[in-house]
């Protein structure tokens, strides 16, 4: 099988995941929803962006390989809503009800903090049932957060509007409660604490959902709703006219004219190598992302298995680092060093492209002084305030995944390739070493090793670490935002790109100390 047939059988079998997710609850209880004048999360979605904007969702693969459904009960993402560049958090009301469990939390507050980092407004549509009881205590604690975001969000002059479809009970209450702006639909919205058969126990006093929680008593009595809307269209239209009347400015410079690539991004498909242990040219993949593929090369002809240069991707101005053949030397660490700080003196956000095996090891680059380079590109990195957009196209192993600014290192955005893999180490490897390891331990005590127990051993391990590496399980555990296509991977950055130009862009006034 060939490069491309490899990685369009890669290609498909993500979309099939993907499909579990857009599926949400089943055909059962979409039909329900429906039936009852509901709209579906992302129709609600649809309809609140522009009309024809795209909709870059994040971390719709979340919980894949759990006891939980694909995707989480909620759909996040960054879209166009009156010319303005929103995250959306939608609820899925077919998936349990909409309830959370830990990786709906765990999306939500990714979604939060993008809002935060790159400056968006925040646009939730609520219609949730609360906490997954049976899991709620890996929920009731951390979720706590999710109602800081918005008084912080609000306190940084981000905008949070909130929209309730449904019921917004419990602690789900305090989010319209903490937005700045709330809207809810005449006898559909439920907003409170305590719901009848929680006051009757607690009170002893009989009520009815509309008089402790209904769109009218708030919207008349309690003030709690800025609007009350006629239906669900009717309450998109006024978030949107909401949005419209923020007076919106990005603070981030305007891009330059956009010039598409030479080439097709189709034919990525034949550059990226099937076997990682074959290594292909950034140059390559570059040439097919950034304008006019013009790419400025920044020294190279020195530690040329790190690629570093300067281009532009949809008008915006970025620093460019790729592996070119997956091990980082001295030499590239200390090249990498020297070109982050060249783009936070010029605010140039960075985009890395990982395709790395780790940094050297050996006697020789240990003399070298490879801990100490190796910690002079993770320190640049950790320190660099420039935005950071990060695409693993392939491997990322070891601390290589830490240089090449991983989800440890904040990047504002981190995207994979669906033949990228990621682990300390690879599989074989690292099998290897516990075999050499147990070999020792044998031999320290005077004992025979068992050659078919390290035999079954290794292939066990090898199986484990192989399955715990690859993209569905990575990006199920939102380790990045999403496993996208590589053809689509212009576009995605270009989305991100515009994204964090709407908060300033601007570069480290310092770094620490860097080991000489």
């Amino acid at each position: 099988m060939g490069n491309r047939e490899a990685l369009l059988a890669k290609i498909a079998g993500l979309d099939a995941e993907h499909a579990k997710a857009l599926a949400g609850g089943g055909p059962k209880y979409v039909e329900r929803h429906h039936k009852r004048g509901k709209l579906l999360a992302r129709e609600r979605v649809e309809l609140l962006i522009d009309e024809d904007s795209p909709f870059l969702e994040l971390s719709p693969l979340a919980a894949w390989g759990t006891d939980f459904p694909v995707g989480a009960s909620v759909v996040t993402g960054i879209g166009r809503i009156e010319g303005v560049e929103c995250v959306i958090v939608a609820n899925d009301p077919t998936v349990r009800g909409g309830s959370s469990n830990p990786y709906t939390l765990r999306k939500s507050l990714r979604a939060n903090d993008i809002a935060l980092q790159n400056r968006l407004p925040l646009v939730s549509l609520v219609e949730s049932g609360g906490a997954d009881l049976p899991t709620q205590s890996e929920i009731f604690i951390p979720g706590g957060r999710a109602f800081r975001d918005l008084t912080r969000l609000s306190a940084a002059g981000i905008p949070t509007i909130t929209a309730v479809f449904g019921n917004a009970t419990a602690g789900g209450a305090y989010v319209p409660g903490m937005s700045d702006y709330v809207i809810m639909i005449k006898d559909r919205s439920k907003v409170f604490l305590g719901g009848p058969p929680l006051v009757k126990m607690a009170t002893g006093e009989d009520s009815d959902d509309e008089s402790l929680g209904g769109a009218t008593m708030h919207g008349v009595t309690s003030g709690l709703a800025d609007f009350v809307a006629e239906d669900e269209t009717d309450a998109i239209r006024l978030a949107r006219r909401v949005v419209a009347r923020l007076n919106w400015r990005k603070l981030g410079p305007e891009p330059a004219p956009v010039e598409e690539p030479l080439f097709d991004a189709e034919s990525i498909l034949d550059i990226v190598s099937e076997d990682q242990r074959v290594p292909f040219d950034p140059r390559d993949v570059i040439a097919r992302l950034v304008d006019g593929s013009h790419f400025d090369e920044f020294k190279p002809l020195y530690g040329n298995s790190l690629v570093t240069g300067w281009a532009r991707i949809h008008g915006y101005p970025v620093g460019i680092l790729a592996n070119a053949r997956g091990v980082l030397f001295s030499e590239e660490s200390q090249k990498a060093t020297q070109f982050i700080q060249l783009a936070n003196s010029s605010d140039t956000p960075l985009v890395f492209l990982q395709n790395t095996t780790g940094y050297m090891v050996g006697a020789q680059y240990e003399q070298g002084g490879i801990v100490k380079h190796g910690s002079m590109m993770i320190n640049a990195v950790s320190n660099s305030r420039v935005p950071h957009l990060t695409i693993t196209m392939g491997a990322s192993y070891g601390a290589g995944n830490y240089g090449m600014c991983g989800r440890a290192y904040d990047p504002r955005f981190l995207f994979t390739w669906p033949n990228a893999k990621s682990a300390v180490m690879g599989p074989a490897q690292l099998a290897g070493v516990l075999s050499i390891v147990g070999r020792q331990a044998a031999a320290a005590k005077g004992q025979e090793y068992n050659e078919e127990h390290d035999a079954a051993m290794r292939k066990m391990v090898e199986a484990q670490i192989e399955e715990q590496s690859l993209a569905p399980f990575l990006s199920g555990k939102l380790y990045d935002d999403g496993v996208i296509d590589p053809r689509d991977t212009r576009t995605v950055l270009a989305l991100c790109l515009s994204a964090v130009h709407s908060g300033p862009i601007k570069g480290a006034d310092g770094f620490g100390v860097f080991r000489m």
